[in-house]
């Protein structure tokens, strides 16, 4: 059962009552974090010259229809697929902070996905990538508040459902890339359903968090790290849960595949390397490795953006447990 504590929700009341108009708008503000502005499909595979995609509408494991590319290898589809989740409050085209408010309000960054895809069909891998509920294109669900993997792994059985499903595509060897809210989600959806994830055979998982970190780093920004249980109560007003339930490391523990990680070392959104350690560390995997992005404080330009400048690390680990692998025999 989510919620606040019996010990925290006296606090969150009582702060309720004495907070200032004005610092009770600033914890709304963050709170609001959970309804961010939908990133837009501000461009597509064909911005980079990725040949013979096509759009897809993927069923959620509840119904919720979620829009997706797949993009064949160059050259021709090849029998290694990589599924790529997004970030929180991006989509599959990326983030576009450079667009100015309200996307800039968050960051003035633009954080370019289909570079990404480009780098991964020029190696080789089809890419399948989607808009999780409330993001992109894809349909709303749950009020338009986002659980931060609560509701969004239901996404990702939904999509590796339909992967072995498919003719084509459940033929195919399989890797995951799941940041922020997509690696919440994945490790989420690897603990609820770990049947359907037996078959990965190693995941980039970039940046995931745990909100109680974010809304204290902000909290402290904005003057209002005092308010924590207060946050709380926002969130769950708005529908959602509170900041401890939207976590990686709730779920991490689950996971036990081959797992790259990298985050940024002086993180502005959550100013402690302990948080991403608390999550790289609960993973059960026998081969995991953290990597620090260093010199930056930039979690959208320098952390999002850092596979897209930099693919040689993550292409050399899918290359590496890819080779490990045998194509998988047909359903019968």
């Amino acid at each position: 059962m989510t919620g606040i504590s019996k010990e925290r929700m006296p606090t969150a009341l009582e702060q309720e009552k004495s907070i200032s108009a004005e610092d009770h708008e600033k914890v709304k503000g963050l709170a609001a974090l959970v309804v961010s502005p939908r990133s837009f499909i501000f461009k597509n595979p064909d911005d980079h010259g990725i040949k013979d995609w096509h759009e897809l509408s993927i069923p959620s494991d509840d119904g919720t229809p979620l829009e997706a590319w797949y993009m064949p290898a160059k050259g021709g589809e090849s029998d290694k697929l990589i599924i790529f989740n997004h970030a929180l409050p991006m989509c599959r085209a990326g983030f576009p902070g450079h667009f100015g408010a309200p996307w800039s309000n968050l960051d003035d960054s633009e954080i370019d996905f289909v570079l990404q895809y480009k780098h991964l069909t020029d190696a080789g891998y089809n890419v399948l990538t989607y808009d999780f509920r409330n993001h992109g294109q894809s349909g709303s669900a749950n009020g338009g508040v986002s659980g931060i993997g609560q509701w969004e792994w239901r996404d990702c059985v939904g999509v590796k459902k339909y992967v072995d499903a498919h003719p084509r595509l459940g033929k195919m060897k399989v890797a995951l890339f799941s940041q922020c809210l997509g690696g919440v989600s994945q490790y989420a959806a690897i603990t609820k359903h770990p049947e359907l994830f037996e078959n990965v055979l190693c995941m980039a998982s970039p940046l995931v968090p745990n909100m109680t970190a974010i809304f204290e780093a902000f909290g402290e920004l904005q003057g209002i790290a005092q308010y924590q249980e207060l946050i709380d109560l926002e969130l769950m007003k708005l529908g959602g849960f509170p900041a401890a339930d939207m976590s990686g490391a709730i779920w991490a523990p689950a996971v036990t595949m081959p797992v790259l990680m990298w985050q940024v070392l002086d993180d502005a959104w959550t100013k402690n390397p302990s948080d991403a350690e608390r999550t790289f560390n609960a993973l059960s995997s026998e081969e995991k490795e953290l990597i620090w992005i260093e010199g930056t404080t930039r979690r959208f330009r320098d952390g999002y953006n850092w596979f897209g400048r930099n693919p040689e690390k993550v292409l050399a680990f899918f290359e590496e447990h890819f080779a490990r692998a045998r194509t998988p025999e047909p359903a019968e």
